[in-house]
């Protein structure tokens, strides 16, 4: 007898839910999701990182049939291919941010693009199948995260997207898979006990892998269902002295996902994404915008930028230890440091793919900066997504005070980026590995994907 509990909403839901469910802004919003985390995964291919996750994955991959971000004459078994493109998509912190915090994408369409080559041709998903999936692992994850207040804020304890994402993950491969209803709750259950990262590793090599951890295992999660395996039916419930998804939260408050109808109203429908336009930390673009207006301030009353006229620069930042690193000393802490962003944007005027070189993290005059910097941390700006801002301010010698804020960057679902900006932005991401040619093919296919009648082509152009 199957009953209604949290865990066969969630099950129910996913089986149940049909293309008609998926409104015109939550297609679109996704599909920005899709070619943004292509883009980021291709130019992600071309990292160190990503070079060591797929000479392992070499190592032991057989039925070698799913493609390789950047890599067009490379082919892995699907669940390695999953993972090897989920390190590519997070290996330059460049991908998607959603609230509560977490990256949905990658955790996602590295296990949806191979598993698309992994079905035999009688049982191929079309274009819309796929953005189906897509959105069911999308869905599962925001409402997970809306089980906690916890989950609001910038985390401490565990990454989010390898908690989240790993059952995103499932549930979007159990519905590409064409999972029973029963096979998509265990689904959920194994990739419960296959699920978390801890915050420790964030700035680390091994952050990226949390991303590809998430997808590759969420995928053999629902494969594992779809032979049989069986999990905890009550994975997601509240269950006193017996703890569950409930693990990974100190507060936590279920609720059952309604049962899908044209009346259903998907998360992504009320809370758009936020696309990042540097490849850093999302808390990076709050102090990077307030750092590049105050600098037009100082440039406007000094007439050039002359660091030498500078006694203090003050950050105004919410408290999080793991993105206040003062002098960062490899590309992944600088990713993660306020001051290290703060300080290029003011001394470059910008912040991009070459700033986080050795030789641009390691520059005397960015040293000098640095040695001037002084962290603030006012009780109203918190460490929540939504609700942050970032504050510069220029103590001069002459004691004149120069201050720029932020409270909304170009890019945050407040501002979110125009279509314009998001084609520039993979474009030149994707220029990295691929042709022209091939570049407008993908943006075509993506644009186009509810047309699509073999969703495997899109993987196949990667």
């Amino acid at each position: 007898m199957w009953l209604e509990t949290v865990t066969s909403s969630f099950a129910s839901f996913i089986h149940a839910v049909q293309p008609e469910h998926l409104s015109k802004t939550v297609r679109d919003r996704s599909k920005r999701m899709i070619l943004d985390s292509i883009g980021v995964g291709l130019v992600g291919s071309t990292t160190h990182v990503f070079d060591i996750a797929l000479q392992y994955c070499r190592l032991y991959s057989s039925v070698a049939v799913s493609s390789v971000y950047g890599k067009p004459g490379v082919k892995l078994s699907p669940t390695l291919a999953a993972f090897t493109n989920g390190v590519a998509t997070h290996s330059m912190d460049f991908d998607d941010t959603w609230h509560p915090a977490t990256h949905p994408s990658g955790a996602v369409l590295p296990a949806l693009l191979a598993a698309s080559q992994m079905l035999p041709p009688s049982t191929k998903p079309n274009g819309m199948d796929f953005l189906l999936a897509f959105n069911v692992g999308l869905e599962v994850q925001g409402r997970l995260m809306h089980f906690s207040t916890e989950a609001h804020n910038i985390p401490k304890r565990f990454h989010p997207p390898s908690v989240v994402g790993t059952l995103g993950s499932a549930a979007a491969t159990a519905k590409l898979l064409a999972l029973s209803t029963a096979q998509c709750a265990h689904a959920l259950g194994i990739a419960a006990s296959l699920a978390g990262a801890p915050m420790a590793n964030a700035a680390t090599q091994a952050k990226p892998l949390h991303i590809g951890n998430a997808t590759r295992l969420g995928f053999e999660a629902a494969l594992l269902a779809a032979r049989g395996m069986e999990a905890n039916p009550l994975i997601l419930d509240d269950i006193p002295g017996c703890s569950g998804f409930s693990a990974f939260y100190s507060v936590y408050q279920p609720k059952p996902l309604s049962t899908p109808s044209d009346h259903h109203e998907f998360l992504l429908e009320k809370q758009d994404i936020a696309f990042k336009r540097f490849p850093a930390h999302l808390g990076m673009h709050w102090v990077v915008d307030a750092a590049l207006s105050v600098r037009n301030l100082f440039i406007n009353y000094a007439g050039s930028f002359s660091p030498s006229l500078i006694r203090t620069i003050v950050l105004k930042i919410p408290v999080s230890k793991y993105i206040n690193r003062p002098f960062p000393s490899s590309e992944h802490q600088a990713r993660h440091s306020f001051q290290f962003n703060a300080c290029t944007a003011l001394l470059d005027g910008e912040v991009g793919l070459s700033s986080f070189t050795e030789s641009s993290i390691h520059r005397q005059e960015l040293r000098e900066l640095l040695d001037k910097v002084v962290v603030e941390h006012p009780e109203d700006n918190v460490a929540n997504f939504d609700k942050m801002y970032g504050e510069v301010a220029l103590l001069l010698h002459s004691g004149d005070v120069l201050t720029g804020k932020c409270d909304t960057f170009y890019g945050h679902w407040r501002k979110p980026l125009s279509k314009e900006s998001l084609l520039k932005k993979f474009r030149s991401n994707a220029s990295h590995v691929l042709q022209e040619e091939k570049i407008e093919t993908i943006i075509t296919m993506v644009d186009n994907l509810e047309n699509l009648s073999d969703s495997s082509q899109l993987a196949c152009s990667l």
